[in-house]
């Protein structure tokens, strides 16, 4: 059983100031992880003060991009040497199948990398032409850390939403807090410990595992300069509403509801296996997953069929054992919340292909829902309009291309989706008329190098790349003569 006795404040682990430390339980079987403590607001202020003390007086603003971007280049080291450890650990607390988060933890190198190369190419100082013919001033355009960077994260990928803010942050020379979920609380300790060993001076990094209230006090600190926030669209309308009451910087990475086109020349012996990564993946815990499937009218029952069989297919159990497709949700909350959607889309008229709330056969002891397909949904219902975050998927019929991406459309949400065919060229077409902030074609993944985030209720800002970066700057412009 692993303990954790103390925050890690500032680059210093110190005692908290409540030393009651909070049970991790598996998702799996409800056997006892681990403890840890947890911060309350009066942490929250020793953290902050330690990065407002480390931006406004100490060594870090002094750094050079280059060497930030080392230091990124030794922490990925780092985190790459413990790789297998970190994704057994999080596999423990969380509940999510350990082939997920071994293939996150490749996932976390592309994302350093395309960071890197980001702030390499970012210009952090250059001169402007002047507009004005034979001007007799110049202007120079800096890039400046904005100082101290609250950033906020839920409980599905921690380490992924975590060194998405901290990387940029710490490249752009800000002092960061990151307040972690209390489900990941020993997976992050393990963060801070990687960060430990990387020796930053101290202030620049805290990592507190908290609740909302600490969690909403940090936000609204009067010394926080920006927020990076993931989570609920419903958590980030409260945040950007902080935010602006107080003229901080925010971005909030938030929900999705993401549409794969299945386009009538698919090929379905493609398609329906990849679905299984893009729409399940991570347990459905994620907001990308592609969760409203479109089918062509020509071949509904085909993909339904074929969908089945694939939810019909998947190992769901131990989320330890290699072979584990689907994992338990992460807590008993949100267990009864996706049971909750499958009881709401029963009695709303779709037909129930296969899954239902039941818990799977002798898996009642842990967070389990069965893999459930829903078939004949309209796009007015309810399970197709919400974010359910489980292994619910609905296929919900189109007419032609423009109804399929009229359908996609019709979202309060747009951070992500998919389409499919035969012809990637065609595919990149329709791509183009989704509106949403990233669309992957065919099995495509998302990329690292280039911006992500949503657009509507699925968020402000962008992550990932030189765009990403720019989240964590303040622009400043001196004009000198010429």
């Amino acid at each position: 059983m692993i303990v954790r006795d103390k925050l890690y404040i500032g680059g210093l682990w110190t005692e908290p100031s409540d030393n009651t430390p909070l049970d991790i339980r598996s998702p799996h079987d409800q056997s006892l992880v681990g403890r840890s403590v947890q911060a309350l607001p009066a942490d929250v202020d020793g953290a902050v003060a330690a990065a407002r003390t480390a931006f406004d007086e100490g060594p870090w603003r002094q750094t050079t991009p280059e060497q930030r971007q080392d230091l990124i280049v030794r922490l990925n080291e780092l985190r790459e040497a413990r790789a297998e450890e970190i994704a057994r650990l999080i596999t423990s607390e969380r509940g999510n199948p350990l082939w997920f988060n071994r293939a996150g933890q490749g996932g976390l190198t592309r994302q350093a990398l395309g960071y890197l190369k980001g702030a390499r190419e970012f210009g952090w100082e250059e001169t402007l032409d002047s507009s004005v013919p034979d001007a007799a001033f110049r202007s120079v355009v800096r890039r400046e850390a904005i100082g101290v960077v609250a950033a906020v994260i839920p409980w599905n990928s921690p380490f992924s939403a975590a060194l998405a803010k901290m990387i940029p942050a710490l490249l752009a020379g800000n002092t960061v807090v990151l307040k972690t979920s209390p489900e990941n609380s020993l997976s992050m300790m393990l963060l801070a410990d990687l960060f430990d060993e990387l020796g930053l001076p101290e202030g620049v990094v805290s990592i507190l595992p908290a609740g909302k209230e600490t969690s909403e006090y940090l936000v609204a600190h009067p010394d926080v300069d920006k927020v990076a926030f993931t989570g609920s669209t419903g958590a980030g309308r409260s945040i950007a509403a902080v935010a602006g009451r107080q003229l901080k910087r925010v971005s909030l990475e938030l929900g999705g509801k993401s549409a794969a086109i299945i386009l009538p020349d698919a090929d379905l012996d493609e398609v329906v296996p990849a679905l299984r990564f893009s729409s399940l993946g991570n347990n459905g815990e994620a907001c990308i997953a592609q969760t409203r499937v479109l089918a062509p009218l020509s071949r509904y029952d085909e993909v339904v069929t074929a969908l089945k069989d694939l939810l019909d297919g998947l190992k769901v159990g131990d989320p330890s054992e290699e072979d584990t497709f689907i994992g338990p949700l992460v807590r008993a909350e949100q267990q009864e919340r996706v049971r909750s959607y499958i009881r709401l889309g029963i009695e709303e008229g779709a037909r129930l292909v296969t899954g239902g709330p039941e818990s799977p056969m002798g898996l009642e002891q842990g967070n389990y829902v069965k893999p459930t397909l829903f078939a004949d949904v309209d796009n007015s219902m309810r399970i197709a309009r919400e974010e359910i975050f489980g292994p619910v998927l609905v296929v919900i019929p189109f007419e032609d291309e423009d109804d399929a991406v009229r359908i996609a459309n019709d979202s309060e949400y747009g951070l992500s989706g998919g389409v499919w065919t035969a012809d990637v060229e065609h595919g990149l077409e329709i791509a183009r008329r989704i509106r949403t902030g990233t669309v992957t074609v065919n099995r495509a993944p998302i990329g690292f190098d280039g911006p992500f985030g949503g657009y509507r209720a699925s968020g402000t800002g962008r992550e990932y790349g030189a765009v990403g970066l720019a989240e964590y700057v303040e622009h400043k412009t001196i004009t000198v003569p010429a």
